[in-house]
C-alpha cells in the first residue's frame, strides 16, 4: 500500500444496488444466507479435512488452501456489500478502497493458482502414480501452497498499484458495489489510463490464461492416461478423483469468461454489478456444495464425522 498518489478525491461511494431500491432488502436477506454457507460450508471442509485422518494427503490440503481463500476473498467483499445494502451512506475512503481490492484480487489469484496446483496434483496421481509420494511430498505440497499464496499477493500489490497511482477526478461513484478495477479506470483521468488499463488487463488475463491453459494441459494428460486403463470400474474410479475440481474449474472459468468478454460501455454499468454477483458471491457459494457432493471420499468423512459428532452429543441414543 507503500507510494499510493493521494489524489484530491479522500473517499468514494459505492453505487452498489440503488439502482433497485425495493429489491435491496431481499437481496440483503439472499446474499446473508448465501454468504453464511458459503462460510459454513468451507469451514465443515476444513474441519472435516482435520479430523480424518484418511484425508492427510496433499489433494486435501489444497483442498483446505481453497477454502481458506475463499473464505478470505468473501469476506474482503461481501461483509461491505451487505452493510450498504441497509444503509445510505455508502462512502469508502481511499485507503479502505486501495485494501478492498489489493485483498480481493489476492485471494481471488491465489484461489486460481491453487485451482491449478490441484490439476497438477491429479495429474501426478493418474500419469505417474509411482512417482507420487516423492512428488507430492508434505514438504512439497507446503511449497506449491505457499508459492500459491505469494503469487496471489504479488498479483494483488501490482494491480492495487498500479490502479491507486493513477489520478481521479470528476464524479466519486463507483458503480459497483466493490472497489474493482473498471469502474475506477473510469474516474481516473490522464495520458496514462489507457497504457495502465491495457497494462492491467494484460496482466489479469495472462495469469488467469496461463493458469487455464495448465489445467487444460493436465487433464489432458489425465483423459490419455484414463482411456489406457483396461476395465471400466477402473476409468471410472480414476475419473471420479477428477470430477469436482474438474466441475469447480469449469464454474470458475465459465464466469470469469463471460465478465471479460461482455460487452463494456455506460449502458452496460447496471449490468457489471449485476454479473459481479457471479464471481463474488455465486462460485464462493456452488464450490463448497460441488466439492461435498462429488467426492466421494469427502463425502464418506463428512457422514462419518457427523455420526461421531451426534454419537458424542447424545450417547444414550447410539
Amino acid at each position: 500500500m507503500v507510494g499510493l498518489n493521494h489524489t484530491s478525491t479522500s473517499k468514494f461511494i459505492l453505487v452498489g444496488f440503488s439502482a433497485f431500491p425495493h429489491l435491496q432488502l431481499m437481496l440483503f436477506l439472499l446474499f446473508l444466507l448465501m454468504y453464511l454457507f458459503t462460510l459454513l460450508g468451507n469451514l465443515l471442509i476444513m474441519a472435516t479435512v482435520w479430523s480424518q485422518r484418511s484425508l492427510h494427503t496433499p489433494m486435501y490440503l489444497f483442498l483446505c488452501a481453497l477454502s481458506v481463500s475463499e473464505i478470505l476473498y468473501t469476506v474482503a467483499i461481501i461483509p461491505r456489500m451487505l452493510a450498504d445494502l441497509l444503509s445510505a451512506q455508502r462512502s469508502i475512503a481511499f485507503l479502505a478502497c486501495a485494501s478492498q481490492m489489493f485483498f480481493s484480487f489476492s485471494f481471488g489469484f491465489t484461489h486460481s493458482f491453487l485451482l491449478t496446483v490441484m490439476g497438477y496434483d491429479r495429474y501426478v496421481a493418474i500419469c505417474r502414480p509411482l512417482r507420487y509420494n516423492v512428488l507430492m511430498s508434505p514438504r512439497g505440497g507446503a511449497c506449491l501452497v505457499g508459492c500459491s499464496w505469494a503469487g496471489g499477493s504479488v498479483m494483488g500489490l501490482v494491480v492495487t498499484t498500479a490502479i491507486f497511482h493513477l489520478t481521479f477526478c470528476g464524479s466519486s461513484e463507483i458503480h459497483h458495489f466493490f472497489c474493482h478495477v473498471p469502474p475506477l479506470l473510469k474516474m481516473a483521468c490522464g495520458d496514462d489510463v489507457l497504457v495502465v488499463a491495457k497494462g492491467v488487463g494484460l496482466v489479469c488475463i495472462t495469469a488467469l490464461l496461463g493458469c487455464f491453459l495448465l489445467i487444460l494441459l493436465s487433464y489432458a494428460f489425465i483423459v490419455a492416461a484414463i482411456l489406457k486403463i483396461p476395465s471400466a470400474e477402473g476409468r471410472n474410479k480414476a475419473f471420479s478423483t477428477c470430477a469436482s475440481h474438474l466441475t469447480v474449474v469449469v464454474v470458475h472459468y465459465g464466469f470469469a469468461s463471460v465478465i471479460y468478454l461482455k460487452p463494456k460501455g455506460p449502458q452496460f454499468l447496471e449490468g457489471d454489478t449485476l454479473m459481479g454477483i457471479t464471481y463474488t458471491v455465486l462460485t464462493p457459494f456452488l464450490s463448497p456444495i460441488i466439492f461435498s457432493l462429488r467426492n466421494k471420499e469427502l463425502k464418506v468423512a463428512m457422514v462419518s464425522m457427523k455420526k461421531t459428532f451426534f454419537a458424542t452429543l447424545f450417547p444414550r441414543n447410539c
